[in-house]
């Protein structure tokens, strides 16, 4: 397994000795990959999120091009926010 020569603070090094001593972690290393695993778990959910919203930006472009939205004057706002809740509340509810 290769190996690295890391440089940590001195608020890492207390946190990762505190994991090992309380026995989560077996050792420095242990701790280190753990924080590895962490960031692609995290990296691969953010590119997730990024793709959804993507797709959602091109067929809401796609809507409105094609003329499917509502306009919604300042005073209504509030309604339309909550009747849009509503719907989906129900759809959950009903695929649930």
């Amino acid at each position: 397994m290769p190996t690295r020569n890391v440089v940590l603070s001195e608020h890492q090094q207390q946190l990762v000795e505190t994991l090992v001593r309380s026995g989560r972690y077996q050792n420095a290393s242990e701790v280190l990959r753990e924080g590895l695993r962490l960031i692609e778990e995290r990296d691969r959910r953010e590119e997730a999120k990024l793709k959804a919203l993507q797709q959602a930006a091109r067929q809401g472009w796609a809507d409105v091009s094609a003329g499917r939205y509502a306009d919604v004057g300042d005073d209504q706002i509030e309604d339309f926010i909550g009747q849009l809740g509503r719907r989906a509340a129900q759809a959950i509810k009903t695929a649930g």
